[in-house]
């Protein structure tokens, strides 16, 4: 069963030319696309499905500084701002607040990682406390449970992933942007090796820049460029309860299972890392480069099936662009939800809970993260075809940097300053056989 997602009307005709396409109607394709708009950008949205039907609408809903990998955090930042942001200009509910997260726990490592991060979040201008024993009690009162220590972020939030990504459509489309639902990307064209256009299923959009927001399916779109673009994915489950009558904390991390509410006061249930790794014959070609990374996740990553094969995101294929593509074979990918881990989070949820043992399941879902080899996303223009930007790989955290990645989008589609340091995320990177750290997040 998917998820909630709140519903928007599209134009079915895209336009005859544009200054920017974006390829994807996630939350990066969004944001990108709104942020372009807002400069006066004739900017044109393409979507083979419904806007955030993937991986934008499957997430968490968690916007976050604390915890976040160095390389991030500066862009986590910035997003928290811009969420916030984003409402009072655009008059359009994401259903964001800053809620403060509560990481809890009695892993003395664990803690003490927490407290590492925390010294050097100072550094960067990040407010975050470390909570004792009796602090962690108090603020996880609702669990019964006695905590050696958390974690209390209280600039951080959350925001409702139903309602995100449509939201910042109707403003894109607001400020003159056009959005194309069931409008597949069949490809790119060039001219001297230079961006002309993007081939959709409705016809050719001329343009000189495309963002390629293609979240799960970008390697395979990369790989008709012949552009190598190292990406893996893996599907993890989530669940929904009905609220109960005592409201529980509105974002709770535990190492067993966490806990967020959402705007119409259902809980999102999950337990972090925990996944399915569907083999696929893209995933053998990358395999080598995650190694490091799956290795250091081995105990929550668990052998899947056919999930990835059934989605075709993952396959090496070639296809014309005169002919459907396997982005129109399967317009959304909605992927089996794993019904152990679905039943073994609710279990945890009920036991670390107790109020939860009255509330239904109303939803379970899966969707498929797409990941790079060192964690952090592939933004930039992509060597050596001019005009294309590259926008994926956000390895599970794209929806809380979705608005600082979609500015950054914008600075570099326009020339602009950049929000933040793009040398972090540049494409490039992934050329060289050294993929260096390993996000830890």
């Amino acid at each position: 069963m998917s998820p909630p997602l709140h519903h928007i009307e599209t134009l079915a005709t895209p336009p005859a030319s544009a200054d920017v396409v974006v390829i994807g109607g996630g939350i990066i394709g969004v944001f990108a696309a709104y942020y372009l708009a807002r400069r006066g950008v004739s900017v044109a949205l393409v979507e083979k499905g419904r806007i955030g039907a993937e991986q934008s609408s499957r997430n968490w809903g968690w916007c976050r500084q604390q915890n976040r990998d160095e390389r991030e955090l500066p862009m986590a930042s910035k997003s928290i701002d811009l969420w916030e942001r984003f409402t009072a200009e655009s008059g359009e509910d994401t259903g964001f607040h800053r809620c403060g997260l509560l990481y809890l726990s009695n892993d003395d490592a664990e803690l003490s990682r927490w407290a590492s991060w925390g010294e050097f979040a100072k550094t960067a201008g990040v407010t975050t406390y470390m909570l004792d024993s009796k602090q962690a009690t108090e603020r996880g009162h609702a669990t019964g449970r006695q905590w050696k220590g958390g974690v209390f972020s209280p600039s951080d939030g959350t925001a409702d992933p139903g309602k995100a990504a449509p939201a910042v459509a109707t403003a894109l489309m607001k400020l003159g942007g056009s959005v194309h639902q069931h409008c597949a990307a069949r490809g790119i064209e060039l001219e001297g090796g230079r961006v002309s256009g993007v081939v959709t299923e409705a016809g050719v959009i001329k343009t000189r820049t495309v963002v390629l927001a293609g979240g799960a399916w970008a390697s395979s779109f990369c790989r008709q460029l012949g552009i190598r673009f190292p990406q893996a994915s893996i599907r993890q489950s989530i669940l929904s309860v009905s609220p109960v009558e005592h409201p529980l904390p509105d974002a709770m991390y535990t190492s067993g299972v966490s806990v967020t509410r959402r705007s119409d006061g259902r809980y999102a249930l999950a337990i972090s890392g925990r996944a399915r790794v569907d083999p696929t014959q893209q995933f053998l070609r990358f395999a080598p480069q995650f190694v490091p990374m799956f290795a250091k996740r081995w105990r929550n990553l668990l052998p899947g099936g056919l999930e990835g094969v059934r989605g075709g995101h993952e396959s090496l294929k070639r296809w014309r662009l005169d002919a459907p593509t396997p982005m129109e074979a399967v317009r959304i990918l909605d992927p089996k939800p794993d019904m152990r881990t679905v039943n073994e989070t609710y279990r945890r949820a009920v036991e670390l809970l107790p109020e939860l043992r009255d509330a239904k399941i109303t939803h379970a879902w899966a969707g498929f993260v797409d990941s790079t080899p060192d964690g952090v996303p592939g933004i930039g223009e992509v060597p050596g075809v001019p005009g294309l930007i590259l926008a994926a790989g956000f390895s599970g955290h794209g929806f809380g940097i979705g608005p600082g990645a979609g500015h950054l989008i914008a600075d570099l589609a326009t020339g602009a300053q950049p929000l933040v340091d793009p040398v972090p995320y540049q494409p490039a990177r992934f050329n060289d056989s050294s993929w260096g750290k390993v996000a830890d997040f």
